[in-house]
């Protein structure tokens, strides 16, 4: 029986993040989308807009038992650049902003302690934002395992593959085998 659970998070355009999540062992399913904000049922073209106040992220349902929230969150910070404002590369804006959203203390209390435990990681102050989940909606379902189906685009050659490849070399151990 599996300890499953689910995290919200985001560090840039959501392909990025969902290609990296999707490849951890113990995560069973990766669902784009958009959080953080006050727009009901917003879509894509509205996040892009920035005015929505949302980001784009994505949830994450994985085995506890098999991976645990820290670890997410550490795979997760250390494979995008939590110290830059509101843009990760050529993305700029709030919906790119890096951001933990907690469904509840327990998760509040874990990302408060990861960012404080990777603090000295990086050359300049970690930015990401954590704040408590209040909606989650589902992007489009053409920007569903988008990195998967698109590899050979620009975007996913030059801006995902380099963020999945880091992960391959900095958490062999934690990937599903048929990555490795």
């Amino acid at each position: 029986m599996s300890n499953k659970q689910i995290a919200t998070v985001g560090g840039g355009c959501f392909w990025c993040v969902e290609a990296v999540m999707q490849r951890l062992r113990g995560v069973e399913a990766v669902m784009p989308g958009y959080a953080g904000g006050k727009t009901v049922n917003p879509s894509y073209r509205e996040v892009c807009g920035g005015r929505t106040g949302h980001a784009e992220v994505v949830q994450v349902t994985f085995d506890a038992d098999e991976v645990s929230y820290k670890d997410l969150l550490i795979v997760f910070m250390t494979t995008h650049d939590p110290t830059t404002l509101n843009r990760q590369g050529a993305d700029v804006g709030t919906q790119y902003r890096s951001i933990i959203l907690p469904h509840d203390e327990a998760q509040q209390k874990i990302a408060e302690e990861v960012l404080i435990e990777l603090k000295d990681t990086f050359d300049d102050p970690i930015v990401t934002e954590i704040k408590p989940l209040e909606d989650f909606y589902e992007a489009e379902e053409d920007h569903h395992n988008y990195y998967n189906q698109h590899r050979e685009q620009g975007y996913c050659s030059f801006v995902i593959r380099p963020k999945v490849d880091k992960l391959k070399q900095q958490y062999k151990d934690r990937l599903k085998a048929e990555v490795v």
